[in-house]
């Protein structure tokens, strides 16, 4: 059964990356949520897209400051435009708590091994991916048991070769690269492809049919009903 993953949890229902989200794409019967991570200066990992906090703080003196400069302590008196706080990766493993597969973009630089010990902590269904396929290196040195996949954006004449590259399992693919020969050949190569964005019946019947093993999606409720689910 294709896993229908919620991008950055229900972002059309709740602001992306954000507690409400997480329990929305639970709610909605997601098999999977996909998030982003970065690391404060005293190492917290946190669940953010963004570079530079979204929202403000009362401290104008934290305004402009990367997530990577600033303290847990800092950062936690962001607000988002939603009035929430950014959570942290062990805010959303805990909401999880092994009802759905957490899949973790190592956004920021050295998430890697951080964020890692907080999946091996909680012990749920997990897996990290990235654009940086470094950072998917360095996870598999770190905890080899721990799934990985590589984010790409172009469509290469080996569509496994990157996904080797760092003994991983999943091509996180963007959708308008995906085909039927590209899942044939990862499936071959003993892959896994997810495609990322899929948001309209046509798109989601199409990979649905080409046999992709996940679709991360922005809307979990239309997947089901174009997948009879």
């Amino acid at each position: 059964m294709i896993e229908l993953i919620a991008h950055r949890g229900a972002n059309r229902d709740h602001l992306e990356n954000t507690l409400p989200a997480f329990q929305r794409a639970l709610d909605l019967g997601a098999d999977g949520v996909e998030l982003d991570v970065h690391c404060t200066s005293d190492g917290v990992v946190v669940v953010h897209h963004d570079f530079l906090p979204k929202g403000a703080s009362p401290d104008p003196a934290l305004a402009g400051r990367p997530v990577s400069a600033l303290t847990s302590g800092e950062l936690a008196t962001f607000r988002l435009p939603d009035g929430s706080a950014i959570p942290t990766l062990d805010d959303v493993a805990q909401l999880l708590r092994g009802r759905a597969v957490l899949y973790c973009e190592l956004k920021g630089p050295g998430t890697a091994e951080p964020a890692l010990r907080i999946l091996r902590r909680h012990g749920g269904p997990c897996a990290v991916h990235a654009f940086d396929h470094r950072m998917v290196a360095d996870a598999a040195a770190f905890a080899p048991e721990i799934p990985r996949g590589v984010l790409e954006v172009s469509r290469h004449l080996d569509p496994a070769a990157s996904v080797r590259s760092v003994e991983g399992r999943d091509l996180w693919q963007l959708a308008e690269y995906v085909d039927e020969a590209l899942v044939r050949e990862v499936h071959a190569a003993g892959g896994r492809v997810i495609a990322w964005t899929a948001n309209t019946p046509e798109a989601i019947e199409r990979l649905a049919g080409w046999g992709v093993d996940g679709l991360c999606t922005d809307d979990v409720a239309l997947a089901r009903r174009v997948l009879g689910r």
